[in-house]
């Protein structure tokens, strides 16, 4: 039997690998010849560098960057030397959690430091870029970013401004003499999941604005501002996507991504599934696991573990999901492609009892045993091998 598994983190308690591998444990218990393979599985949020770092052979890098409020930070991305890929995150740089609280600053935090990122990458020989771009604490059109890698933003006396959002209004022109000539030969793939536009009532400013500390007063001023920012890039480059779908996201940072480099913006579990070359297991599968911490009416609207589930139905798996616990909404994910699904909780026991590593990891392996005792008592009475 052919089983493949990517199961998403078990947040705070198990990485995608640990969790797949304690599942893959079970699986070989009930099943000693089964053929098993093990994909991380991430959303492109929080978690994506580590689970495909880990999962794709990469090494992790530490490199000290410029953080979202001015501050030296140290990122973490991954590097997949083989490839020439890069796994990122654009939060470990300016991330909303690198904001200390009360210094929330819409007009000058930056993305300064993800240019830095790239750039270091880049010396180290990528051209590959695995981008998530969620959980940001800016809203600087991805300005910083930008300035980073060599552009210049220069206002009416051609002075170059600030790599922030209070420049976006001054902003008349665009200096590319010194940008970094690799970036010519570099893609991103970047793991987006809004499809909000730069500019307008559903754009940065005003849908993602206010968590990061942008006023009522200041939202229309800083839309106006972005939406310069925009027609100025767009004289620049000669495309505008400042309506495109997810040009919005991480506070313009998509439509940076979108207008200078050649980019693709794509659901989050979709680009992870396809970065790990997922299909080609599933099409060789009978069976397909996967599963998240929680397992509930969100799941069924599209997180990862029914991306993996509609992939896997396509090629004509039985789809079995594990989860630390379920909610009554989790039913909805027998529509949405997972045939079914188990708690992996054994007896009544705290919350901190369930997410202590070792004993998650024994809850895993124990019910992924049992339920493929049942699929090879089953199959055999069917005369399945």
């Amino acid at each position: 039997m052919n089983i493949a598994v990517a199961i998403d983190s078990f947040k705070g308690s198990l990485t995608s690998m640990e969790a797949g591998l304690a599942v893959s444990e079970g699986i070989l218990r009930a099943i000693p010849k089964a053929h098993v393979t093990v994909k991380p599985l991430a959303d492109g949020g929080e978690g994506t560098t580590d689970a495909l770092t880990a999962g794709l052979g990469g090494e992790s890098v530490s490199v000290t960057v410029t953080g979202p409020c001015g501050a030296p930070v140290t990122a973490r991305y991954g590097c997949l030397r083989e490839s020439g890929t890069a796994v990122m995150e654009m939060a470990g740089a300016a991330g909303i959690t690198l904001v200390p609280n009360g210094k929330k600053d819409p007009m000058k935090a930056t993305t300064y430091g993800v240019g830095e990122m790239i750039l270091d990458a880049v010396k180290r020989g990528c051209r590959h870029f695995l981008m998530g771009i969620g959980g940001s604490a800016t809203n600087d059109g991805g300005i910083g970013m930008l300035t980073a890698l060599g552009y210049e933003f220069l206002d009416r006396e051609g002075r170059r401004l600030p790599p922030d959002a209070s420049a976006l209004a001054r902003v008349v022109r665009v200096r590319t003499d010194h940008v970094c000539p690799e970036l010519a030969g570099c893609r991103f793939d970047i793991a987006c999941d809004v499809s909000n536009p730069l500019t307008g009532p559903r754009g940065a400013t005003w849908v993602y604005g206010p968590q990061k500390g942008v006023t009522e007063e200041m939202k229309p001023l800083l839309d106006q501002a972005m939406a310069r920012f925009g027609a100025v890039t767009a004289a620049c480059t000669g495309h505008d996507h400042s309506q495109t779908p997810g040009a919005g996201a991480a506070g313009g940072l998509g439509f940076a991504f979108l207008s200078y480099f050649r980019t693709v913006l794509t659901p989050g579990a979709e680009l992870i599934i396809r970065a790990t070359g997922l299909d080609r297991d599933l099409e060789l599968a009978d069976v397909a696991v996967t599963g998240e911490g929680r397992l509930d009416g969100q799941t069924a609207m599209g997180k990862a573990p029914v991306c993996v589930a509609r992939h896997a139905r396509r090629h004509g798996c039985t789809v079995v999901a594990l989860a630390g616990c379920v909610t009554e909404e989790a039913a909805g994910c027998h529509e949405a492609g997972i045939d079914a699904f188990f708690p992996v909780l054994r007896q009544a026991v705290t919350l901190e009892e369930a997410m202590e590593p070792e004993q998650a990891k024994k809850n895993l392996s124990a019910t992924a045993e049992q339920v493929f005792r049942l699929i090879r008592a089953v199959r055999h009475d069917s005369g399945g091998q």
